[in-house]
This record gives structure tokens, sequence and C-alpha cells, in this order.
């Protein structure tokens, strides 16, 4: 079964159950605040398919496009997951994983610069 996540459209919180016979299992919730919902949902979503994080054989996310924050929320958890539970993790682009420390993780693919607080002007 593989455990699939896309944060990638600011406000939203997709997670799907994935299995063999490709039946999505699929748990959409609005949320303002994706980085303290996002656990809260996956945990949800497996307490109702009656999933344990050991019958997940990986973890695949969506790893490029949205914006900077909603990106990054959804693949550091996914980063995250995979480390804890010792669980192979692939990205939706089918990009290649960049190791670190022994470990296979999933960059985010940004296509513009972080947008974060306001530029600072040159004076002369």
């Amino acid at each position: 079964m593989i455990l699939w996540i896309n944060t990638t459209r600011e406000g939203l919180i997709e997670v799907a159950l994935k299995t063999e016979k490709k039946e999505y299992k699929k748990r959409t919730r609005v949320s303002r605040y994706q980085d303290s919902k996002l656990l809260v949902v996956i945990a949800k979503l497996l307490e109702q398919e009656k999933v344990t994080f050991k019958d997940i054989k990986k973890i695949e996310v969506v790893d490029c496009g949205g914006s900077f924050t909603s990106l990054r929320i959804g693949v550091l958890t996914a980063n995250a997951l995979a480390y804890a539970y010792k669980i192979p993790i692939q990205a939706s682009s089918g990009a290649p994983l960049k190791s670190y420390a022994g470990y296979k993780l999933v960059a985010p693919i940004y296509n513009r610069e972080p947008n974060i607080g306001k530029k600072k002007v040159k004076h002369p």
C-alpha cells in the first residue's frame, strides 16, 4: 500500500491510500494551517481505513508546483515519515532522490523564488 501526499495547493490537503488494485481512498481537507493539520488528516485516513504504518510499503509525495510553503510542508512531512518508519519514499515527478547521511529524500522542486517578507529597497 502507498501513502500519497499532496499539499501543493495552498489551503488544501490531499492524502490517499493506493492499493495494488489502484483503488484510491482519498481524504481532502481545506485548512488555513496545513502544517498543523497534515498529520491529523493522515492519521484519520489510516484509522478510517484500518491501516497502520506497518502496512505502508511506500510514501509518494507531490514534489513540484504550488506555493513555496505549501510544497515544503508536504515534502518535509513525507520525508520525516519515511525516515521515522523506515519506508521508501518517491517523488511524484519521478525526480531522483537526494542522499543525505545514508537516507534517500525527496527534494522539493520550486517553480519560482520564495516570496517571503518585503523586498529590500536599495538606497543610493
